[in-house]
């Protein structure tokens, strides 16, 4: 693990990833606790941490993660089979997708 302090902020490299603290004198240790909780949490994807004073409670730290991107692949429900790619499907099953409605949220997700 690797330990830096600019400008106040603590800087700790914990397996490759970049874990910043900005509560005064967080130890390595610390830093290790919070980065393995949240490699926990995110089932080990985590690329970037920050730790950082909770607002209006002094006993309380917020920690925030980034995690890095997973490849999403949309899954078809077919007459009853799930079905990732229509690649496979007949003239006549393309057409019918093709003619379903299609339910789009925010962001250009499909809404369940």
């Amino acid at each position: 693990m690797k330990h830096y302090t600019i400008d106040g902020e603590s800087r700790f490299t914990i397996d490759g990833v970049m874990v910043f603290s900005y509560i005064k004198d967080m130890t390595e240790s610390e830093a290790r606790l919070y980065f393995e909780r949240a490699v926990t949490e995110a089932n080990g994807e985590v690329v970037r941490l920050e730790v950082s004073q909770a607002e209006g409670d002094e006993g309380m730290v917020d920690v925030k993660y980034i995690c890095r991107k997973v490849k999403f692949e949309r899954i078809r429900r077919i007459t009853g089979y799930l079905v990732g790619t229509i690649d496979r499907w007949n003239d006549a099953k393309r057409a019918e997708e093709q003619d379903r409605v299609k339910h789009i949220g925010k962001g250009g997700a499909a809404e369940v």
